[in-house]
C-alpha cells in the first residue's frame, strides 16, 4: 500500500474513532436515533475501508476479515439499540466498538507494509550512471516500486527556441526496465520520490528537457524531489575561495533550489554548496545554515559506484573494436581513452581542431602498438550547431575522416563506464570524466592545446 493510500485509510479509521465517542454520548443522553444513524455510518465506512484494502492487497486479507467482524458487531449493537427500550450501557457499547476497531487498526498497521514509489527521470542515456546505483537499491527493495522514465529533451536554437526533440529510451542497458514518459500519469501516481539529474530547467543554452519535467513543475507531484548531479567535479575544500568561484554556478541552478534533497559527491563538496547557497541567499543565520545542511547531503556520487562495479573482463566489447584491439597473437594493444569536451572546443575553437588532428596523426602512426578510443562529449553536436555553426562543419569533417580511415575506435554510445574499464590510460580534456577515471588508479594525462608538434 502506498503512503498516500495509507494516510487515506488512517483518516477513515480516525473518523470511526470519533464516531464511537459520539455514539457513547448519544446513548448516554438517550439520543438513540442519532446513535443508530451513526452506527449505520460506521458500518458503511468500515465496509469502504475493507473494499479499499481488498482492492490493493487482495481478497482474504486479515485486516479485511477483522473489519468484517467489526461490521457484524455494529449490526448486533444496532439491532440491540433499535429493538430494546431498556437502559443501555453506553460505556459498554463504546468499549465493544473500540476493542474491535483496535484489532483491525493493529492488523492494518502490522500486516500491510507501506510501499514506496520511486521515479527516476534521466534525460540522456550516457548520464544514467549518475542514478543507476540508487535505482538498483530501490529496485531490490521488495517494498519499493521503482520506475525508470527517460524524458524527452530538445536542442535549442541560438534564440533559445526549441529545435529537434530527442528521447533516448532505447539506449539504456537491457537490465533496466523502461517506462515510456507519455504512459505514466504523475498526478495519479504521486510518487513518494522523484530523482532528477538535470538541474537547469529552461536555463541551459544548448538543450532543455521538456518543460513538464522542469524541477519547479515536478515538485507538484511528490513530497521528495531529489537532485543528483549528472557530473562530478574536482574536489574543493570550503576555504578554497578562488576555486569555488569557478564552480559556484553549479550550486545555484533551479534544480538545487527546487529539490527537497540534493546529493553531492563528498562532504567537502557539501560544505562548498552550503557556503555558496548561504552567500547567494544573503542569509547567514543559524536557521539558514540548518536548512541547507538538512537539504544538501554529501553521500557520494552514483557515478563512482558505477565505475567501481564495471569490470573489464565482464563488459561486452563490439567485434569491430576487438579487431582493432587484438594483435595477430590475440594479445591486446594498449588502449588510450581520448576524451574531448565541449568546454575545450568553445574555449579554443579552431585551435582545438588542430590539436585533435595532431593527436589523431600520432596515434595513426603508432596504431600497431596502441589504439585510440575517442569518446567526444555527447552534446558536442547540439552545442556547436547552436553556438558555433562554422566550427561544427569543420569538426564534422574531421570526425567523418576519422571514421572513414577506420584505424581508431569512435565511441558515441551511452556506456562511458565500458570505455573507462577497458582502457589503460586517459588522455584528453579536463572534465568530470577525469574525476571518474582517477578512481581506477590508472594514468591520467590532460592534453595541452598548445602542443601540436
Amino acid at each position: 500500500m502506498r503512503k498516500a493510500q495509507r494516510q487515506q485509510a488512517e483518516t477513515l479509521f480516525g473518523q470511526l474513532e470519533e464516531a464511537h465517542i459520539q455514539i457513547k454520548s448519544d446513548v448516554e443522553q438517550h439520543h438513540i436515533e442519532q446513535a443508530l444513524d451513526l452506527l449505520k455510518d460506521c458500518q458503511n465506512s468500515a465496509a469502504a475501508i475493507g473494499t479499499f484494502i481488498e482492492n490493493i492487497e487482495g481478497e482474504g486479507h486479515p485486516t479485511v476479515c477483522l473489519l468484517e467482524e467489526y461490521c457484524e458487531l455494529v449490526y448486533q449493537l444496532y439491532e440491540e439499540l433499535f429493538s430494546s427500550d431498556k437502559e443501555h450501557n453506553a460505556k459498554k457499547v463504546h468499549k465493544l466498538l473500540r476493542q474491535q476497531l483496535i484489532k483491525a487498526e493493529n492488523s492494518f498497521k502490522w500486516d500491510i507494509p507501506t510501499r514506496i514509489e520511486a521515479v527516476f527521470l534521466p534525460y540522456k542515456a550516457s548520464m544514467w550512471d549518475s542514478l543507476e546505483s540508487v535505482w538498483r537499491a530501490a529496485d531490490e527493495d521488495e517494498n519499493c516500486d521503482a520506475y525508470v522514465i527517460p524524458i524527452p529533451y530538445y536542442d535549442k536554437n541560438p534564440d533559445g527556441s526549441f529545435r529537434k526533440m530527442h528521447c533516448e529510451d532505447d539506449q539504456y542497458p537491457a537490465y533496466v526496465p523502461i517506462t515510456k514518459y507519455d504512459t505514466f500519469d504523475f498526478e495519479k501516481h504521486r510518487p513518494d520520490m522523484i530523482y532528477i539529474h538535470n538541474p537547469y530547467d529552461g536555463l541551459n543554452l544548448v538543450t532543455s528537457v521538456h518543460p513538464f519535467f522542469y524541477s519547479e513543475h515536478l515538485k507538484k507531484f511528490t513530497d521528495q524531489l531529489i537532485y543528483i548531479p549528472y557530473f562530478v567535479l574536482g574536489e574543493i575544500k570550503p576555504e578554497e575561495e578562488e576555486r569555488i568561484k569557478s564552480m559556484q554556478h553549479f550550486c545555484t541552478t533551479p534544480g538545487v533550489y527546487n529539490a527537497d534533497k540534493v546529493i553531492v559527491q563528498s562532504e567537502d563538496m557539501r560544505q562548498v554548496y552550503i557556503k555558496v547557497l548561504m552567500k547567494e541567499s544573503g542569509d547567514c543565520s543559524a536557521a539558514a545554515r540548518k536548512y541547507w545542511e538538512n537539504k544538501i547531503l554529501g553521500l557520494g556520487s552514483p557515478k563512482y559506484d558505477k565505475v567501481a562495479c564495471t569490470i573489464k573482463e565482464e563488459v561486452k566489447i563490439p567485434e569491430p573494436w576487438l579487431e582493432l584491439i587484438r594483435r595477430p597473437d590475440m594479445s591486446w594493444k594498449k588502449i588510450i581513452l581520448y576524451n574531448t569536451s565541449i568546454a575545450g572546443l568553445l574555449r579554443h575553437n579552431e585551435k582545438m581542431l588542430v590539436k585533435m588532428n595532431y593527436v589523431f596523426d600520432v596515434f595513426r602512426k603508432n596504431q600497431e602498438e596502441a589504439v585510440l578510443l575517442w569518446r567526444p562529449h555527447p552534446l558536442i553536436e547540439s552545442t556547436l550547431t547552436s553556438m558555433r555553426p562554422q566550427l561544427w562543419e569543420a569538426y564534422k569533417a574531421m570526425r567523418n575522416q576519422y571514421l572513414a580511415e577506420g584505424w581508431g575506435i569512435y565511441d558515441d554510445t551511452a556506456d562511458l563506464d565500458r570505455a573507462i574499464a577497458i582502457s589503460d590510460a586517459y588522455y584528453g580534456d579536463g572534465s568530470s570524466v577525469v574525476q571518474l577515471y582517477q578512481q581506477t588508479g590508472k594514468p591520467v594525462m590532460i592534453q595541452n592545446v598548445e602542443i601540436t608538434a
